[in-house]
């Protein structure tokens, strides 16, 4: 394992941010932490990188404790965060130069690895231009870029497609793929269900500061139930009457969506024993659909607490 922690906590006052935090990546491996905001996604990476120290357990990185041996773990590793670290005064060039030259590379390597990355990122046309003249998505490539000079063993990317257009996002995600292929070990942080479905070999769900689930995303799909019947309601009080009646193991509420996802085994009686007893109580249903779970609905029933549902009236 390239990345380890035992019992990881972190403690803000009297809140505990990280509450017992158990975590395995082997080398190679992409692992998406996910959760909601304030879930300790973006705390967990800080430890890692050496940012911030725990206030108990244990992590270690490449081999390295990031409490006792926080320079080998930061010699070993590389962050980008969730905003841009550039200088958009310079050129893109030139900060691949200049990060060159930090990590010793001297001025022919920084040179050489500059032009060798401006290449990977597809940002040779734009290396001669200030940074400040960059689109969004151009900035998250060289910040990526950025985060190479050096070919750290471990990468950290905390939501790096956080506000990018679908297109740039794409491209990122492109970006990802190909560091993967090179044998990259990559630990990121996302609120994007899409992204860790498509990046992540294993998803970490992390809510309130502990680790909810952990898997493939197909395991995760399966903890949830195999086919799911989505009722979508004309409004909040048809979803709380239809949660008291049918809001048992494997149902799980949208409010925002007025939805409520339930188990099924893809039967037409199952389906028709819902509406019938939906009707009986003349709840109305506006909407009714069926599919396979998704990474939406292994969050939604994995995050959800009792003080997010609807109270039945």
């Amino acid at each position: 394992m390239i990345v380890e922690t035992s019992g990881l906590r972190k403690v803000y006052g009297s809140t505990a941010v990280l509450d017992g935090i158990d975590l395995a990546v082997r080398e190679g491996e992409v692992v998406a932490l996910l959760g909601p905001n304030g879930a300790g996604k973006t705390t967990t990476i800080r430890v890692l990188s050496t940012l911030t120290r725990p206030d108990g357990g244990s992590a270690r990185v490449a081999g390295h404790d990031v409490v006792r041996e926080a320079d080998e773990v930061r010699a070993a590793i590389s962050l980008t965060g969730q905003y841009s670290a550039v200088d958009a005064e310079q050129t893109g060039r030139e900060n691949l130069v200049m990060a060159g030259r930090l990590m010793h590379l001297g001025r022919r390597g920084a040179v050489r690895r500059a032009d060798e990355l401006l290449e990977r990122f597809d940002l040779v046309d734009a290396g001669p231009r200030r940074v400040r003249t960059y689109s969004g998505g151009m900035r998250r490539r060289l910040d990526l870029a950025m985060s190479l000079v050096a070919a750290p063993r471990v990468i950290f990317l905390d939501e790096p497609t956080t506000g990018l257009d679908p297109t740039s996002r794409t491209t990122m995600w492109d970006a990802i793929t190909e560091l993967v292929r090179g044998g990259t070990t990559i630990l990121l942080t996302t609120q994007y269900l899409e992204e860790a479905d498509r990046l992540a070999d294993r998803i970490v769900l992390i809510d309130r500061g502990k680790v909810a689930a952990a898997g493939t995303a197909d395991a995760l799909k399966a903890q949830v139930g195999g086919e799911r019947v989505v009722l979508r309601f004309p409004d909040a009080h048809a979803l709380s009457r239809a949660t008291g009646l049918i809001g048992g193991d494997g149902a799980v509420a949208a409010p925002e969506r007025l939805e409520l996802g339930v188990a099924s085994d893809g039967t037409a009686e199952h389906l028709h024993r819902l509406l019938d007893q939906l009707r009986a109580a003349a709840v109305p249903v506006a909407r009714v659909s069926s599919h396979r779970p998704t990474l939406d609905d292994v969050f939604i029933a994995l995050t959800a607490h009792p003080a997010d549902a609807p109270v039945p009236a």
